[in-house]
């Protein structure tokens, strides 16, 4: 079973059963009880607030989900509110990444001659 700490991406279930999908904010390794911040949820009263559940109830996520640049954004939104220096340090570096790697794709694109519009190539 994956071993979860605080800050890990987690989906699983409350007591109540309802379907949580956030971050660990608090694990109690003694009471194997973990708070999991609410990013959606199939009871959307509980989106955005702190929820307890058992930590067998809850299963990691991979961080290599995270590679668009809005959710990278959203990611250090949150790095900001929880005060997590190396993970903002680590997301922004990401974010620059995508960025700069989206300016070489249209520098490319510009260049290349099955990009140009049919007015360019009648000129």
């Amino acid at each position: 079973m994956d071993r979860v700490e605080v800050g890990d991406w987690v989906k699983g279930k409350t007591k109540n059963g309802e379907l949580v999908y956030g971050y660990i904010e608090t694990a109690n390794p003694l009471q194997e009880i973990v708070k999991i911040k609410v990013m959606d949820s199939d009871n959307k009263e509980i989106v955005g607030k702190t929820v307890e559940t058992l930590k067998h109830w809850v299963k990691k996520l991979p961080i290599s989900a995270f590679e668009d640049e809005e959710q990278i954004k959203a990611l250090i939104d949150i790095a900001l509110q929880t005060k997590d220096e190396s993970w903002f340090m680590e997301l922004s570096a990401k974010l620059k990444a995508i960025k700069q790697a989206e300016k070489e794709n249209e520098k490319k694109n510009d260049d290349h001659p099955s990009f140009k519009t049919d007015r360019e190539h009648t000129a």
